[in-house]
């Protein structure tokens, strides 16, 4: 990607120096941003598609639309909640905050002259508005008109909207480039498909400042240290610890940490695990007392969870994976049967008034991983288990097996372009030249001509021809062949096959064992709702034609 010349790079630094040891929720209007005054006339909103609002806002603010789609991703998996507030009190698609320590919705009402209502349940508003909010950000931060152009130049832009500070921030906006780097395709609520194509990032980090506080005695040596404000928990216990408490956040990850530093929130959680790829931050020690189930604080550790009870894409195997290895350490620390009567849902304490994990959580699937099995699927007490499977957000790939004996199947498929080795290139070097497409040897090294057979495929297939395979080139090579109608029950290899293009699709692992049981039914069901499909968990020629299109 064409880097900013010199100079530019250097005015940029000396303005991240000084941003670096100032808050990173500063408020204000943008001196260039476009006031409500200069915005040009709009047709009603009702006329507007997501996608439509995306590209206006984007041209009206000048952020690159990608940018403004991964963030708003990223947020809120592109739901707006019918305007329902989040827990840290953030509204749509874009969740503008309004919070003591985060006012991104009143920011983008005095920048686009849009009243309060309008922005909280309006998409195309809300979507206009964060648009505002991430160019007043780029002002302060001094990027011109070129650097604008640039999306790696948003960076500390991004860090700064997500309302947090330190390692926090960076943590968010190392998110949203996930995002841009391998890609993604969302539906949105109303059924429109909201996708941003993969491509190489790398993003111009800065100087954030580092998180503070004293370090967690931890069990866990994974977790990231974000503490909580001291007013959101009580220092050490009036009893016992004994159970684990399941949580989801209703709002981002980044959000629900920052809300635990907010002294007025009077709410924290010992935990919180990122949907995309499993990251863990811990906010409050095990030994204290966090604010999350009432009567059962004294004697629970909670884990929050990213997402919102009412939509199971949050929910991916990976963090299924991660929240599980994170409980079964804790059990096995604090004496805890790993039990339902001991891991229980936040609905399920004593005293308590809220609905989470909900229905969609599948505690059997949840229970198995916590007991070690790697497939999931408790055969234990795992009463209130929905046996719904997950949907992706784009987490980070793994190069790990999935159980396929044949060495196609893997936990997650990485993005490769040129330079690339491993096993995964030879894996994509078999399959193009299987389906006709010289790829030069199966030597695990992408070069020129595996690049050139890259480039070929994907225009056949009417794909993005950039040469780089994402999600939608894996899905494409791993589904090709034959399309027979496949159901629960079924086995062989063209299960294989399935299992291991719905791994690539929805980026959630679906072990390519051959046999066609619950797990991934409840995958196929995924993948269809996401492509406007019948909805069955069979697999006929409509969800093959799908896979084939890379979709």
């Amino acid at each position: 990607m064409p880097r900013r010349a010199a100079a530019h790079t250097g005015r940029r630094a000396s303005v991240l120096a000084a941003l670096a040891v100032t808050t990173l929720t500063a408020t204000g209007t943008p001196a260039a941003a476009a006031t409500a005054a200069h915005l040009p006339a709009k047709p009603a909103d009702g006329l507007h598609t997501m996608n439509q609002a995306f590209v206006q806002a984007a041209g009206e603010f000048d952020v690159p639309r990608d940018l403004l789609a991964a963030v708003g991703y990223g947020e809120t998996h592109l739901d707006g909640h019918t305007g329902r507030p989040s827990q840290a009190n953030g509204y749509g698609v874009m969740h503008l905050a309004s919070n003591p320590a985060n006012r991104t919705l009143e920011k983008a009402a005095d920048i686009t002259g849009k009243p309060l209502t309008r922005l909280r349940q309006d998409t195309t508003a809300n979507i206009l508005g964060g648009a505002a909010v991430l160019r007043s950000y780029a002002d302060r931060l001094g990027l011109d008109g070129d650097e604008r152009d640039d999306i790696d130049a948003w960076y500390p832009a991004v860090a700064q909207y997500s309302g947090t500070t330190g390692r926090a921030s960076a943590r968010y906006a190392d998110t949203v480039y996930a995002f841009l780097a391998h890609g993604f395709a969302a539906t949105a609520p109303g059924g429109e498909q909201i996708s941003v194509t993969a491509r190489p990032v790398a993003p111009e980090k800065g100087a954030l400042p580092g998180g503070a506080g004293r370090d967690p005695i931890t069990p866990y040596p994974s977790a990231l240290w974000v503490p909580a404000d001291a007013h959101n928990f009580t220092v050490g216990r009036s009893a016992t610890i004994d159970k684990v408490i399941i949580h989801v956040t209703q709002g981002s990850y980044a959000g629900s940490i920052k809300w635990f530093q907010d002294p007025t929130a009077e709410v924290s959680a010992h935990y919180v695990v990122r949907s995309s790829d499993g990251q863990i931050t811990q906010t409050v020690r095990d030994g204290d007392t966090a604010y999350h189930a009432k009567q059962a604080n004294a004697s629970a550790l909670g884990i929050e969870h990213e997402g919102y009870i009412d939509d199971p894409s949050w929910f991916t195997d990976t963090m299924y994976r991660a929240s599980a290895a994170l409980t079964r350490e804790l059990c096995d620390k604090y004496g805890i049967p790993k039990d339902r009567a001991h891991i229980i849902g936040h609905s399920e304490a004593p005293g308590t008034d809220h609905t989470d994990p909900g229905r969609y959580w599948d505690w059997n699937r949840y229970m198995g991983f916590v007991e070690g099995d790697s497939s999931g699927g408790s055969n234990s007490n795992g009463s209130g288990g929905s046996g719904n499977s997950t949907d992706v957000s784009g987490g980070s790939a793994s190069g790990s097996s999935s159980g396929s004996s044949d060495g196609l199947g893997f936990a997650s498929y990485s993005l490769l372009q040129s330079g690339a080795s491993g096993a995964q290139v030879t894996v994509v070097q078999q399959l193009l030249t299987t389906q006709g497409f010289t790829a030069g040897a199966a030597d695990g090294s992408f070069g020129a001509t595996t690049l050139t057979a890259v480039k070929a495929y994907q225009t056949t297939r009417g794909l993005p021809a950039g040469g780089i395979v994402g999600p939608k080139t894996w899905t494409a090579l791993l589904s090709a062949g034959s399309t027979p109608t496949l159901r629960q029950g079924d086995s062989g290899a063209d299960v294989k096959r399935l299992q291991r293009s719905l791994t690539a699709a929805l980026g959630t692992t679906v072990d390519a064992v051959g046999t066609f049981g619950p797990v991934t039914a409840t995958a196929v069901r995924t993948y269809q709702t996401r492509q406007g499909l019948a909805v069955t968990g069979v697999v006929s020629s409509n969800t093959w034609a799908a896979l084939h299109a890379g979709r």
